[in-house]
């Protein structure tokens, strides 16, 4: 893994405002925690060694069977498992993968580890969509033309529930892909992003059977803890609203306006939260930095994604309110 993802607020004393992670700060969590403080004492007992509770709860609210879902502790987890998984179905030290640049460093981490080497076009293809960090989204024709050239697509979608209207067919982001649909397909879903409990990590995998049962083979047991089970068993049931996505997503819009508007600033346009920007000038540590320290305001400093210069940094919108604070600030930074 390298170091700098976001939520790094634990090095600063006084941070008021975090744009640095790609979740909304202000979601309404107060019914799950008012249920999980109920249920404290599952922290006395070792929870499901594996948990297929909440698999099946899962498999019945998305139409599979529970025999296609693995919950891990939050999607990276699985990025991991993945590649272990599907290195081992690979002739040993010749294994390859390809991933399009810049993204989520996890999937060339988790590669590495297991002796993945990167090629243009490789055994496994790793497409995050929406990808983090440009919030750009791709359709299942680009999908399906990645399945013809690779053995393996592994499409994160754990951005899949802030996603800006349709897509060009009219079809949701997350009926993409069927896995059964002509193709090695293997999705990525994050509870902790859909529900905004970047604390309680929880994520899942849906595949087709005989993947599935490979990389529960690998899993350790007692790997998602008992309160994390408990809040995605109560999320999954209840299915709460926690934000309105549309006005969210229409707040992103405007505040990414705002910024490409400021002078020495251009926010990249996107279909999802969060925003790729470029500063002129100074670099992104720098500007972080300042709005840190001068106004206990986090961004994200994006110049460790590959692919990426020291002028590059992530913002998430928050409420217009706290937006307005974080496009005050920057207009006022000296370039």
């Amino acid at each position: 893994m390298i170091h700098g993802h976001g939520d790094d607020a634990y090095k600063y004393r006084d941070i008021r405002l975090n744009f640095s992670s790609n979740i909304p700060t202000f979601a309404d969590l107060s019914a799950l925690e008012d249920y999980l403080r109920g249920r404290l004492s599952v922290i006395r007992s070792y929870p499901e060694p594996s948990p297929r509770t909440l698999e099946a709860m899962i498999a019945d609210s998305i139409g599979r069977s529970a025999d296609e879902v693995l919950v891990t502790s939050g999607a990276t987890e699985a990025i991991y498992l993945i590649a272990q998984s599907l290195s081992l179905t690979l002739p040993q030290g010749k294994g390859t993968y390809s991933v399009l640049h810049p993204t989520f460093s996890e999937y060339d981490s988790a590669c590495r580890m297991f002796g993945l080497r990167e090629t243009e076009c490789g055994d496994l293809y790793w497409l995050c969509n929406p990808n983090n960090p440009t919030g750009e989204v791709r359709d299942e024709g680009f999908i399906r033309e990645l399945a013809a050239r690779h053995r393996w697509v592994i499409v994160d979608q754990s951005y899949e529930d802030y996603v800006l209207g349709t897509l060009p067919n009219g079809r949701r982001l997350s009926t993409l892909p069927r896995e059964g649909d002509g193709g090695g397909f293997i999705t990525l879903h994050s509870m902790t992003k859909k529900y905004c409990i970047p604390g309680l990590r929880l994520g899942y995998v849906t595949a087709e059977t005989e993947v599935i049962a490979q990389l529960r083979r690998l899993c350790r047991p007692w790997a998602v803890n008992a309160l994390a089970l408990e809040a995605g068993k109560w999320l999954v049931e209840h299915q709460p609203r926690l934000i309105d996505m549309p006005a969210y997503l229409a707040e992103a819009q405007r505040l990414r306006a705002a910024l490409d508007a400021i002078p020495g600033i251009h926010a990249q346009e996107t279909q999802t939260n969060f925003m790729l920007c470029t500063i002129e000038g100074r670099t992104a540590a720098e500007l972080k930095e300042y709005l840190a320290q001068q106004h206990g305001i986090l961004i994200r400093d994006a110049s460790n994604f590959p692919g990426l210069s020291p002028h590059h940094f992530r913002v998430a919108a928050q409420r217009p309110e706290e937006d307005d604070e974080l496009i005050e600030a920057m207009m006022h930074y000296e370039l």
